[in-house]
C-alpha cells in the first residue's frame, strides 16, 4: 500500500515533469503567439514550435514538445540521485562533490537531443556555470553562484529539497539556500529557497494552496516577498487560468528584470538586486492559487502564460502535485510523457520518499542528542 509520503513525493516529481514537458513546447513565446501557432490555447501535449527544430535556433537545437522533458526535469532527477546516494540533507559541497560529476560523467537519455549524452551537453549556459566554477575554477562551493546571471536556473530543480524537508518549510528554505549558493546569487538563490519551502509546506497533510503560498511569503525576503505578495493578491477571486494570465503578468511586471520582450532582454536583466524577483516562481504560485490546487489547471495556466513556460508550469505542477498526490496528475499526460521521454517519472518520487525516512531518523537522533545536552545544561 502506498503511503501518503510516497503518494505526495511522487505527485511532486510527476507533476513537475508533466508541467516541464507541456510548457517546454511553447517556452519563450507570448500568449497571443501561442494561440496563433496552435489555433487556440494549448490543452495538452503539442509538437515543437518549429518543424525544423534542429536548425531553427542554432544556440538551442533541442526537440522541445512531443512530450519531451527538458533540462528542468533532467537536473531535478540528477539531484534526486544525489539524495539517494547521500541519504542525508545536502549543502553546496554536495553540489560540487556529487551533482557536478553527474553533469560531466556518464551519459543519460536526453529527449530533446534524441540521444544518450552528457547532462552538461543539454543544460544551458547558466547551468554550465556550475561546471565552469566548481570543476574547473575550484571556487568555494558556497560562493560559486556569485557572478552567474540571476535567473530561475537553481530554483527550477529544487523540488527534491522540499520533499526532503516535508512539512518543514523553514528547513527546506535553509537547505535550498545552501544548495543553490553553488549556482546562483541574489533573488535567483532566494527563489530556490522559497520554492523548496512551498513544496515542503504542500507536502504536509491537510495542506492547501493558501497554506503553501503563505509559507512562501512568510520566508521570502526583499523583492521576492513583495512579488509573491503582489501576485497572490492579484490572484484573489480569479479561478479561470485563461483570465489569470494577463492579471498575473501585470502583477509581476514591476519586479521582473527581463522586460516585456522575453527574447530582447532589458538593460538590467538578470542582474543582482534586492528589489527584483525572478518571474517564474511568483507566477507559478499565482497559478497554484487560481487553479485551487488542481494540477491540470495550474499546468495549463503556466504553459499558456508563455515566456519561461516550462519552468513556470513545472513549479506549479510540483506544488499542486504535492497537494493532490500522484492521483491528481492526469494520466493522459504522465504516461505519454514518460514514454516519449523514455524516462520513468514515478521512480524518483519513490526514491525521495525512502530518502525522507532516513533523513527523518537522522534528524530525530540529532534532536535527541541536543535535547539531552540542553537538559543537562538547564
Amino acid at each position: 500500500m502506498t503511503s501518503l509520503l510516497e503518494e505526495k513525493a511522487t505527485g511532486v516529481l510527476v507533476g513537475s515533469a508533466v508541467g516541464d514537458a507541456i510548457g517546454g513546447a511553447v517556452e519563450g513565446w507570448t500568449p497571443e503567439a501561442i494561440r496563433e501557432r496552435h489555433g487556440g490555447w494549448v490543452t495538452g501535449i503539442v509538437g515543437p514550435w518549429y518543424d525544423n527544430w534542429r536548425t531553427a535556433r542554432p544556440i538551442a537545437p533541442y526537440h522541445k514538445g512531443d512530450g519531451h522533458i527538458t533540462d528542468d526535469t533532467l537536473m531535478t532527477h540528477a539531484l534526486v540521485e544525489v539524495y539517494d546516494e547521500r541519504r542525508a540533507h545536502l549543502d553546496a559541497y554536495a553540489v560540487a562533490e556529487s551533482l557536478v560529476p553527474k553533469m560531466l560523467n556518464g551519459t543519460r537519455w536526453v529527449p530533446e537531443l534524441e540521444a544518450d549524452a552528457l547532462l552538461l551537453q543539454r543544460v544551458f549556459l547558466a547551468e554550465k556555470w556550475l561546471v565552469a566554477r566548481l570543476h574547473y575554477g575550484h571556487v568555494d562551493p558556497r560562493e560559486a553562484g556569485v557572478g552567474n546571471i540571476v535567473n530561475c536556473g537553481a530554483a527550477m530543480y529544487m523540488a527534491p529539497v522540499g520533499i526532503a524537508n516535508a512539512g518543514d518549510p523553514e528547513g527546506a528554505y535553509a537547505e535550498a539556500l545552501d544548495v543553490a549558493g553553488a549556482h546562483q546569487s541574489s533573488y535567483g538563490r532566494e527563489a530556490a529557497g522559497v520554492f523548496a519551502a512551498a513544496v515542503a509546506a504542500a507536502m504536509a497533510p491537510g495542506a492547501t494552496p493558501a497554506s503553501a503560498v503563505e509559507a512562501a511569503i512568510d520566508l521570502a525576503k526583499d523583492g521576492t516577498r513583495r512579488a509573491v505578495e503582489a501576485v497572490a493578491e492579484a490572484a484573489q477571486g480569479v479561478t479561470d487560468w485563461e483570465q489569470a494570465i494577463p492579471v498575473l503578468r501585470k502583477a509581476i511586471e514591476p519586479y521582473d528584470t527581463v522586460g516585456p520582450n522575453y527574447r530582447d532582454l532589458s538593460m538590467d536583466s538578470r542582474r543582482p538586486s534586492r528589489t527584483k524577483a525572478i518571474e517564474e516562481l511568483p507566477v507559478a504560485l499565482g497559478f497554484v492559487l487560481v487553479a485551487e490546487g488542481d494540477v491540470r489547471r495550474a499546468v495549463l495556466g503556466g504553459t499558456n502564460y508563455g515566456r519561461d513556460a516550462d519552468s513556470i508550469a513545472s513549479m506549479a505542477g510540483a506544488i499542486t502535485g504535492a497537494l493532490s498526490g500522484r492521483a491528481g496528475v492526469p494520466d493522459e499526460w504522465a504516461g505519454p510523457i514518460a514514454d516519449a521521454s523514455k524516462t520513468d517519472l514515478e521512480e524518483p518520487g519513490r526514491v525521495m520518499a525512502s530518502v525522507v525516512k532516513d533523513i527523518r531518523a537522522a534528524d530525530a537522533a540529532r534532536w535527541a542528542e541536543r535535547t539531552a545536552a540542553l537538559d543537562a545544561l538547564v
